[in-house]
């Protein structure tokens, strides 16, 4: 990266405040499935202050309904590391993408803006850093709203959730999905990438039906991963 791109990897306050203003459409689904593992924390036993505080602190959901699944009053730790670990290995490749440009942040601001990263920010902040943007603020202003949105959706879940026993029914599980898909169409359009994509979606695909649950979401990442370290974009 040159010197004249530093001005993309800036800290700047008033870019974090428009990337929560632009999180906050997709945040108030969010806030919805807060409302889903609140409920699902409060039927499988979980205290409340243990799940508005694990919402708090790992702010992930999949790996959320994954611990409630092997919750119980004996608490079988290694699958439950095991299988988080699994759901959230994803979070390893979103940090290598995104290193290029945070490595010109000190350390204790680049990990600080990292504890936010979630897909859709992650996909937001990529699409402006490969337009030449700065996405910085995307992943910490819109990691912040979607945090928030987390944790209030959470606590409504705890104290108000029967009000919404089946988020599902409601097709609002389709939204995030087709978020990230439109991140993806409005992307780069090339035959390498077209690949790339056409791989991880294959891989994914056969795993989520040959290997066991949750698999296929490491598989993918990896696959598509791996083929563009490969295969390098040529520079102009």
């Amino acid at each position: 990266m040159s010197s004249s791109d530093k001005s993309v990897v800036e800290l700047n306050w008033a870019e974090v405040g428009d990337g929560f203003k632009q999180l906050l459409p997709i945040s108030m689904f969010v806030v919805v499935f807060g409302v889903a593992f609140g409920l699902a924390a409060a039927q499988t036993g979980l205290d409340n202050s243990a799940s508005l505080l694990m919402s708090a602190l790992v702010f992930a959901g999949a790996s959320q309904f994954g611990a409630l699944d092997l919750w119980g009053a004996q608490v079988p730790v290694v699958p439950l590391i095991v299988t988080v670990f699994a759901i959230n290995a994803r979070h390893l490749l979103m940090g290598a993408t995104l290193y290029p440009w945070l490595r010109e942040l000190p350390a204790a601001k680049r990990y600080g803006v990292m504890m936010v990263i979630s897909d859709a920010n992650w996909a937001m902040s990529m699409q402006a850093f490969n337009s030449g943007k700065s996405g910085i603020g995307l992943i910490l202003g819109g990691g912040i709203a979607l945090w928030a949105a987390w944790v209030l959706g959470s606590w409504l879940g705890v104290y108000f959730g029967s009000a919404i026993e089946d988020p599902v029914s409601l097709g609002l599980d389709m939204v995030m999905g087709c978020f990230l898909l439109a991140m993806v169409i409005g992307g780069q359009k090339n035959l390498r990438m077209l690949i790339i994509w056409c791989v991880a979606g294959a891989s994914s695909l056969l795993a989520y039906r040959y290997l066991p649950e949750n698999s296929h979401v490491v598989v993918g990442a990896l696959a598509g991963g791996v083929l563009g370290a490969v295969w390098m974009e040529k520079k102009k």
